[in-house]
């Protein structure tokens, strides 16, 4: 077949629509109209994650808010642009989410390759898959044909995103409203095992929390005290036995009371956890279930609401709605 590019424009949007018209992602979606998809994004994902590694986390994260708060429509990406506030400037996201530029480098290839075909929330699932697959993770199969939304809510994003704080009844109930087992959640958390947090995310458990390894604590004390500004966006791996690998060490740190965020500790210290204490121990048990649970969540985590069919737009640029 000859470039999809030389398509006519309008016949190509009622291809797209057509395609969505049953209302069903599928990992084929974009077969017949953009074949180099997956190329052009795989491509940019090595070259992002080969000159840092950190950013196959910080897409992965990206990913992950972005399906949380109004369903896997790209409303994450949305700039602020006043009077709108969007989710960017959310407490659970302002100076902490990072990888909007390799996803705008992504959508501007992907864009010269199929204009107005991709939408930018289906380039955040497939990077977001790419980037734990390059960290030594697992692959599945990424459900397509996803739209872009035309708004985003701040206020949404300031409930619906699990705090670093939460208690384990507050966790449930969290992944619960978006259709998560305890199992699920426990499986999706172990995408901490890649990737960092800020003092700012951890002091209190430092200081305040008893379920932590004073050891532990006490190393992480010398860059993060207990109060000021100085150490608030000082880093520390998540994963404080191989941070920059996607494995299953995430849950042997749970076991030894050295998960980073209280969140984390929380399935295996908290009050009344015993069963997400016994995944937790299949998982720390079994990289190879860990991997296989991890893939299947992210499949679900990925087809919570999204748009389809003709429901909003495919944006040109993913910071931008089409007006």
């Amino acid at each position: 077949m000859a470039s999809i590019k030389f398509i006519p424009c309008s016949l190509l949007a009622l291809v797209v629509l057509f395609s969505a018209a049953d209302g069903q992602l599928r990992p084929d979606f974009y077969a017949a109209t953009c074949t180099n998809l997956a190329s052009i994004v795989r491509g940019a994902m090595v070259t992002a994650v080969s000159a840092e590694r950190r950013m196959g986390a910080s897409v992965l994260r990206l990913h992950f808010h972005d399906c949380f708060v109004q369903g896997c429509d790209g409303s994450v990406l949305l700039n602020d642009l006043p009077p709108f506030v969007g989710e960017k400037s959310a407490a659970s996201n302002l100076n902490s989410l990072r990888g909007f530029d390799v996803i705008d480098g992504i959508k501007a290839s992907v864009e010269a390759a199929c204009p107005g075909v991709v939408s930018c929330a289906d380039i955040l699932a497939l990077a977001a898959r790419d980037g734990t697959v390059l960290l030594g993770g697992p692959t599945w199969a990424v459900p397509l044909g996803r739209r872009d939304s035309t708004n985003a809510s701040f206020n949404l994003a300031s409930v619906d995103l699990p705090a670093p704080s939460a208690n384990v009844s507050d966790l449930i109930a969290a992944f619960g409203r978006k259709g998560f087992t305890p199992r699920e959640m426990a499986a999706l958390s172990g995408a901490h095992t890649v990737g960092f947090a800020q003092c700012r995310s951890f002091r209190e458990r430092l200081y305040k929390d008893g379920s932590v390894d004073p050891v532990f604590a006490d190393k992480l004390k010398a860059n993060c005290p207990a109060s000021g500004p100085a150490g608030d966006s000082f880093l520390e791996p998540l994963d404080v036995l191989t941070a920059s690998v996607f494995d299953n060490n995430y849950y042997h740190n749970l076991a030894v009371r050295r998960g980073l965020l209280h969140s984390d500790q929380e399935m295996y210290s908290g009050t009344g956890t015993e069963y997400l204490a016994g995944v937790v121990n299949q998982y720390r048990g079994s990289s190879t279930l860990f991997f296989a649970e991890f893939a299947a969540a992210m499949v679900k985590m990925g087809s919570i609401d999204p748009l389809t069919g003709a429901a909003g737009q495919v944006r040109a640029k993913c910071r931008f709605v089409i007006h």
